[in-house]
Formats: structure tokens, sequence, C-alpha cells
């Protein structure tokens, strides 16, 4: 049976507070926070855990913030493998101003990874892979390592044929962009970078997306396009997929809940349609509630009931 494998190269600790009202040069008296383990693929593990899903979290790890982390994961019972560092793991803070509700949110770089840390990481990564199982990279790259290090992962997944599954940005995604990725989520930003133009109109998305999809090696091309949902692209067809309006408190971790979405559904033999109604649904889920909290079940499968009922217009390439 297929796999589900995450891939974390710069998590983080993820801590979430608020307060009445943000000024300059005065203490802000803030709630008691909250602690959660965080990173692109930390989080497409955590929200698979409340989908109902399991699968194998690998991330690098350092310092006793590190410690903390997997202290963190070993509560919520997920697998774990972890590739030691030297650095301390980072910590980001998040937070809200009841006065407005609006969120702010700090993110820290990471602690810089040595050579042998990430090679280290891609020995591990091709002594877990099996054929069929789905390799999930979300996530930006901390320092020091090369941009092409996806471009690795890609290669590694490919060897072992198993279905690489990508979620990043700057110039690791444009290098691996150009490799072999089973399903690739840009947001519509990202999409301009990898097609070359500054801005992506209604009008110019779906050219774009099909021409991204000539001229690369991606079989599925999933754009999320925030509250207005997403688009799915392949070679076959297209389809936007709309979002529900909702009461919004935190955008934390909405991507990734998006995606472990997608690959639960994909676990669970859905059509390709499918897939991004629950992963839109899921997306939304966890903006319902506030800090890193990220989708709950219930509220995401409402959500999918809700969208199924708006007919997509199916486009055949």
């Amino acid at each position: 049976m297929a796999r589900i494998i995450t891939l974390t190269v710069n998590p983080a600790i993820d801590k979430s507070t608020t307060v009445a009202g943000i000024g300059p040069n005065t203490k802000l008296r803030c709630t008691q926070p909250t602690f959660d383990a965080g990173g692109g693929g930390i989080n497409v593990s955590r929200a698979i855990k409340k989908l109902g899903g399991t699968s194998l979290c690998s991330y690098f790890a350092g310092g006793p913030s590190g410690a903390y982390l997997k202290q963190l994961l070993d509560e919520t019972n997920i697998e774990q493998s972890i590739t030691p560092i030297e650095g301390f793991t980072r910590e980001n803070l998040a937070v809200t101003d009841t006065s407005t509700n609006q969120q702010y949110r700090f993110g820290m770089p990471g602690p810089p990874i040595k050579e042998v840390e990430w090679q280290n990481a891609l020995k591990q990564l091709e002594l877990q892979l099996n054929k069929g199982d789905y390799l999930v990279a979300s996530g930006k790259l901390p320092p020091n390592v090369p941009d092409d290090f996806y471009v690795k992962v890609s290669r590694i997944a490919e060897n072992k044929e198993a279905l690489f599954i990508l979620d990043t940005s700057g110039d690791a995604l444009m290098k691996a962009a150009k490799s072999h990725v089973y399903m690739l989520k840009p947001n519509l930003a990202e999409l301009g970078v990898l097609c070359g133009v500054s801005s992506i109109t209604d009008l110019d998305l779906k050219s774009l997306a099909k021409e991204f999809l000539k001229t690369n090696d991606c079989q599925i091309l999933v754009v999320s396009l925030g509250p207005k949902g997403a688009l799915l692209a392949t070679k076959n067809e297209m389809v936007q997929i709309p979002a529900p309006v909702v009461h919004q408190k935190s955008t934390i971790g909405a991507g990734d809940s998006m995606v472990a979405g997608m690959v639960m559904s994909l676990i669970w033999g859905k059509s390709l349609v499918d897939m991004v109604q629950y992963g839109v649904a899921c997306g939304t889920a966890a903006t319902m509630h506030h800090g890193t909290q990220l989708c709950i079940k219930e509220d995401a499968d409402k959500l999918y009931e809700w969208i199924k009922q708006q007919t997509p217009v199916l486009e055949t390439n």
C-alpha cells in the first residue's frame, strides 16, 4: 500500500498569541502563547493526521528547540524520521491584534545547514521511499541548502518510482519545476514567476497553465487562488474550483492543509477534480480557526459538500 512521506528542510516551532492593540515603543501584554510543530511538510503531516491518515514526517532538527519540536510531534503520534543538524531549529511568531483582527506573522530564516547534513537527508530519503509512495516536499529552503535541492529529491523519487508533490517558492521552485514532478502547487504569483510574467489576469491564467504543462515535466498543476479557490490543470483537462466564503481567522497552514487534503484524496482513489475540491475545502477550513490549528475534518467535509454542489466547467485541452 502506498505511503505518504513528507519532507521539511526548514521546520519551525510556531508560537501564536494575541494582543489588544499593537503600537510602537510600548510593552504589549500578550495572552498565553500556544506552541505547534510547524514548517511546510510538518504541517502537511499534522493535517493528514487530522483527516484520519498517516504519514512519515521527515525533517531536520537541532538544539533544544529541535528537541521540543520532536516532543510536540510525539504528542500527536506522528511517525518521524529526523536528520540531526548542529544549528538550532527556528521559532516563528504569529500575533493577532484583537482590536483589528489583523494578524502579524514573523518568520525566521532558519539555521544554516551543512552539506553533510542535507546529504544525509537525501540518503535517508532514498532508503525510505518505495515504488508508488507519495513524497510531499513543502516549504522554503534554509540557508546553505543549494537551490537545486528539490531537483535532487525529484531524481530520487523518479528512480524509486514514487510520486513527487512539491510546494515551494523562489529559486528552488524555478529549478525544481524543470525536473520531473508529479504535482506542483504554486500560487498565482509563483506561477507568474515560472512563466516569466509580472502579473496574471483571469484571462491569462488558463493559457499560461497550458503553456507551462507543455514545456515542463509536470503531470498535474494546481494553482492556488486564495479565496477564489484553485485551478486544476493537466494536459487533458482544466477545471477551476471555487472556494466558499468563511469567517477567516488565520491563514497559517492553509496551503499545507490544502496539500494534505489533496494527497489524502489520492490515497482514497478520488478523481483529480475531487482531489482539488477536497484540497480547497481543507485549505479553507484551516482559515476558520486562530493560530496554527490547521484544518479540522468536520469543517473540511462540510465545505467539500458545498464545493461539490458548484458545477465546475470542464475544459478539455
